[in-house]
């Protein structure tokens, strides 16, 4: 796990006020399940940022898998170069920054699990690459195929949990409504 600024109260602020719909489409960039972005901006406004990030978590665990799967459909494949201009295809550059010095062969093993990954679990390898290099994210994943459906679904909601949160903290701390 990677270490995290902290949230920014007066950004905070700004999202609080926000209209439902633009609150929303602030959170759809850290999940892109439209359940979690619904509960989480009806629970507004938020005290602090601990309580966002609380709230936030709390929502996460309570979806569904098809509501897990929404979100896991937005994420790109580790070492898939996102285009775009957004914040949400700007942020996962960012995070997926330990792919970028990785040799081919590297590369190529990467692309070879990553369809390993997809054929056995149906959905795209999901984890927080932030602060992680290549080696150790093909590391994860070749571990990872050996979880039965269940020890996986667990991994993926936690990776996810961890996403989540990081971007919203960036949300917080950016202010970029954008």
């Amino acid at each position: 796990m990677t270490s995290e600024p902290a949230a920014g109260r007066g950004d905070l602020e700004r999202f609080n006020a926000l209209p439902a719909a633009d609150a929303e489409s602030d959170l759809l960039a850290c999940c892109a399940s439209r359940r979690w972005a619904a509960a989480v901006a009806g629970g507004r406004p938020y005290g602090d940022p601990a309580a966002l990030l609380s709230a936030a978590a709390t929502e996460l665990a309570a979806l569904d898998w098809a509501d897990v799967r929404e979100a896991l459909d937005a994420h790109p494949r580790i070492g898939d170069r996102v285009a775009g201009r957004d914040r949400e295809a700007a942020w996962s550059r960012g995070e997926q920054s330990g792919m970028d010095a990785a040799a081919e062969s590297l590369r190529a093993a990467m692309v070879e699990g990553n369809r390993a990954y997809e054929e056995r679990f149906d959905h795209v390898f999901l984890i927080c690459a932030t602060g992680r290099d290549a080696a150790e994210m093909l590391a994860n994943l070749q571990a990872r195929l050996g979880n039965d459906e269940e020890a996986e679904r667990r991994v993926v909601r936690a990776e996810l949990g961890e996403i989540v949160r990081l971007r919203l903290v960036k949300l917080l701390n950016t202010g970029d409504s954008a």
